[in-house]
């Protein structure tokens, strides 16, 4: 890391000098003393030619945290010829070996823990046990990656022609694009990333322009394992842009997969330039996500659930808790005890130990919320606690705001938008528990659901063939905290891509089928004759 930090400090532009938080101490321990980075390749930095400079504050304070030279379409194509050429090398890496790497990146990760953690806090806005959990993340998809490489595996079958092998196996893809969001500015990368690597694939990043710092540290913390392996540049790549620099990759021909993450209207557009070149998209848009209550509900648990699922993060997951679908019989019970708790929310400044609520990503979040929150009303939706933006002393940013209960109805415009931002609707049903799984599948959007219920019937029914339609569907737990065990992604709106677990790293490979004929004759398939 000493050689990271002398390389930066080489070519850079001040990182803001103070140490509020200890944050100066973090990113001298991360490599990112000083930045002057619009992309960077293993060792390599560049960007200088472009004169367009983005200042990076903190939306937990407003403080200028450092300065990035936003990339060229010049710096594109130096980046896409790197990685071009260190694909030609890599691929030829045993699988296992490229575990091995990852295996070390890993272990780079755990010893960078906690200040990599908190950059994440502070340049995004989370609380640092959401930020430390993120890192957590990353470390656990590298373990999992290792073991990958050794499972990497196709299938073998019978051929109807006599003497004949057949089998398929897969293969490296080549270029991976990577378009992460910034709610979680790193872990989704990784995601993709750490399996890319295993499966023989170099990766291209466009982190957010809202969050790229913490992009820079994880890149520098990467290139060290690099360079101990004397490993070629491009394996795993940065380059900080805006969207015209995420437009050149969707387009690109050379990258032919691309893995987006973020709103609907974002990956629409991805989608739409990809497939018309006939090259993969991985997609990870937006969620509605809804909790359903029903009368066998064990609310002490479901309550915990439900608060975490709306206001972690100030609710800008994508797997956040939208929509609460209450029944009937327990709707004022449930109703009052959230109307106790979340006035009681302890909301400030991330790295503060009590605080459970951070900021939004920036002012244009909050004008979403409030914005959504007057729309909502204007269609009948009542607002029942919360929904102011504070102020005063901690809150000089405008990027705090109180979460906000409403009292809506499915059916809602505004209910049936995703707003990254901290409301919960509460929507009432009667009847069986299939009434309330069709108020739950009546949005466009299909990523996370859940029910809490103690009857076995109504959580078979939910997860049934006639049950929740999305990706994700749990039982007596929240929407959040997915494990990256398990495939992770969602339907309809969503996208259908699938990262992290599971067989989600095919992907990433080319299928190829094989057949091997080791006789001495040339029947055809099907029993064809074609004899001269």
């Amino acid at each position: 890391m000493k050689q990271a930090i002398e390389e930066a400090t080489a070519t850079g532009t001040d990182v803001i000098d103070h140490d509020h938080h200890g944050i100066r101490q973090v990113l001298q321990e991360l490599g990112i003393q000083e930045i002057n980075a619009a992309y960077s390749t293993g060792l390599q930095w560049g960007g200088e030619s472009n004169e367009q400079v983005r200042s990076i504050s903190s939306p937990t304070d407003g403080k200028l945290i450092g300065k990035v030279r936003m990339a060229t379409a010049q710096d594109y194509e130096q980046v896409v010829t790197t990685a071009q050429e260190a694909f030609k090398s890599w691929r030829l890496v045993p699988a296992p070996k490229r575990g091995e790497i990852v295996r070390q990146i890993g272990n780079k990760l755990r010893e960078y823990k906690e200040p990599l953690g908190k950059l994440v806090s502070y340049e995004m806005g989370k609380i640092l046990q959401e930020g430390l959990g993120e890192v957590q993340e990353m470390i656990d998809i590298c373990d999992f990656a290792v073991g990958l490489s050794r499972q990497l595996h196709g299938l073998t079958m019978h051929s109807e022609r006599p003497a004949h092998r057949m089998y398929e196996q897969y293969h490296p893809l080549g270029l991976v694009g990577i378009i992460s969001a910034f709610n979680f500015p790193v872990a989704v990368w990784s995601w993709n990333a750490m399996l890319a690597a295993v499966c023989g694939d170099v990766s291209i990043w466009k982190p957010s322009e809202k969050t790229p710092l913490v992009a820079v540290a994880v890149q520098h913390i990467i290139k060290d394992v690099l360079a101990e392996n004397e490993l070629p540049e491009g394996i795993f790549s940065v380059i900080i842009g805006d969207a015209e620099i995420g437009g050149l990759m969707a387009a690109d021909e050379r990258v032919p997969l691309v893995s987006a993450t973020g709103s609907t209207r974002m990956g629409k557009k991805v989608g739409a330039v990809v497939g018309a070149r006939l090259g993969k998209a991985l997609l990870e848009l937006g969620g509605n996500n809804a909790i359903i209550l029903t009368p066998h509900a064990d609310l002490d648990m479901a309550i915990r659930a439900v608060l975490f699922g709306a206001v972690g993060t100030a609710g800008q997951r994508c797997t956040t808790t939208r929509r609460l679908i209450i029944h009937e019989d327990v709707y004022e019970d449930v109703k009052q005890r959230l109307l106790s708790a979340y006035p009681k929310l302890p909301i400030g400044h991330p790295l503060q130990d009590g605080n459970l609520v951070g900021p939004l990503i920036d002012t244009d979040a909050v004008q979403g919320f409030t914005k959504a929150l007057e729309a909502v009303q204007a269609e009948g939706g009542t607002l029942l606690t919360g929904g102011q933006v504070l102020s005063g002393p901690g809150y000089e940013t405008g990027t705090y705001v109180q979460p906000a209960l409403v009292e809506a109805k499915n059916e809602y415009h505004t209910v049936q938008e995703e707003t990254f931002a901290p409301i919960l609707y509460l929507i009432k049903y009667s009847g069986g528990v299939e009434n309330a799984i069709e108020l739950q599948n009546g949005v466009r959007q299909g990523l996370s659901s859940s029910i809490f219920s103690l009857n076995l019937r109504e959580t078979e029914a939910f997860l049934s063939h006639a049950g929740s339609d999305c990706g994700i569907a749990n039982v007596n737990i929240g929407t959040s905290g997915a494990e990256i065990g398990g495939a992770f992604g969602g339907e309809k709106e969503t996208g259908g891509g699938r990262e992290s677990g599971s067989d989600a790293w095919r992907i990433y490979m080319r299928r190829q089928t094989n057949t091997l004929n080791f006789g001495t004759q040339l029947p055809l398939a099907q029993g064809i004759k074609f004899d001269i």
